[in-house]
């Protein structure tokens, strides 16, 4: 008979939305800014080995990609997502833009110890990578955030973002204008003391102390903006760019940024730094948090953080989620795995009495 460390745990939608309903948002936001930054400064690369993500594109009625992001935490752990961007999603089939999972499998049998729904999590875990990347490189008295792109991912920059800084004002930007007349309300559940006004791009570059973008721009129709003026300390959580060739922010602004990965050998192959030289391009966050009495002057320049997602934040988010699971008893509880008395026999089940 199978035992408990014979079993997958699943923690579906109904599971993580529980979670966060008895957790409560702040905090599930809070705890995770603090497990990604902890994350970071242990980060050891000859312990936990993380290639770059990989997987297929595809140019149909509908295109997109679905990628697999791996962490292999030596004698431990394997950690993956599956991740689908496609951005005809919302208007088509009224699904999020970015669907995906994430699993956990034992090293030393192969067993698949866990499968989480990865749509939330994904939101939140580049809402709370965002704040601490703006922890490190933003003005700390920074009161005006820029929103460029305002579907689901805004939401979480947002309320990442005001967990740790005091703002008074977001503005917001999106070609689709529905997006910024339903973001006010989308964002009720943060209840934030915080003044919303739609504005044009050069209005949100100009006064903004913090801009994030997450916008689904197409390949080779970057950048977003051009030639307008910004803030001396403007800091950019750039999202978006995700793709060889498909970038956000122009080339005049990075050069005289500090560019920040989050993961360096992802990001010039697929996020803002594509378009730079190695010269012109700054640490990786990790590097800038554990070393950031270094770093004090990125605070008051120009700064971008270039996110393209790391799988460390999503094995930090899939054990946060397990643990709260745990101890609020919840999830299934599956023997998806055909294993045995004979480990030797497939056909098993014709012999043995079947449970079910």
């Amino acid at each position: 008979m199978n035992t408990l460390k014979n079993k997958t745990i699943v923690l579906t939608k109904k599971h993580v939305n529980h979670i966060l309903e008895n957790i409560g948002l702040d905090d599930i936001m809070d705890q995770l800014i603090e497990h990604i930054e902890a994350a970071f400064i242990a980060f050891n690369p000859e312990l936990t080995s993380i290639p770059i993500r990989s997987g297929f594109n595809y140019a149909n009625e509908n295109p997109g990609l679905i990628e697999l992001m791996p962490l292999y935490q030596k004698n431990k752990a394997v950690t993956l997502k599956v991740v689908g961007y496609h951005p005809k999603n919302p208007s088509k089939y009224n699904l999020p833009t970015i669907l995906s999972t994430i699993s956990n499998y034992d090293t030393q049998t192969g067993h698949l110890k866990g499968l989480v729904d990865g749509v939330l999590l994904t939101a939140l875990r580049t809402g709370a990578t965002s704040a601490l990347a703006s922890k490190y490189l933003a003005h700390p008295a920074s009161e005006t955030l820029g929103l460029i792109g305002c579907g689901a991912q805004a939401v979480t920059q947002l309320h990442g973002i005001s967990r740790l800084f005091n703002l008074k004002k977001v503005l917001l930007y999106d070609t689709d204008y529905t997006a910024i007349k339903s973001f006010k309300e989308r964002c009720e559940i943060l209840n934030l003391p915080i003044l919303f006004k739609s504005a044009s791009l050069s209005e949100i570059v100009a006064t903004s102390d913090i801009i994030c973008t997450a916008t689904s721009i197409n390949i080779g129709e970057g950048p977003l903006f051009n030639n307008m003026t910004n803030k001396p300390h403007t800091h950019i959580n750039a999202v978006g760019a995700d793709f060889p060739g498909k970038t956000e922010i122009p080339i005049a602004l990075l050069r005289k940024s500090l560019v920040v990965p989050d993961f360096l050998e992802q990001a010039v192959i697929e996020g803002e730094c594509q378009q730079l030289n190695s010269t012109e391009i700054g640490p990786t966050l990790a590097t800038i948090i554990k070393n950031s009495d270094n770093y004090q002057h990125a605070k008051v320049q120009s700064t971008v953080f270039d996110s393209t997602g790391w799988a460390l934040e999503d094995q930090v988010a899939m054990d946060l989620f397990m643990t709260h699971a745990a101890h609020l008893n919840i999830g299934l509880k599956l023997d998806i795995e055909n294993t045995a008395k004979d480990t030797k026999n497939p056909y098993h089940y014709l012999v043995e009495t079947v449970e079910i």
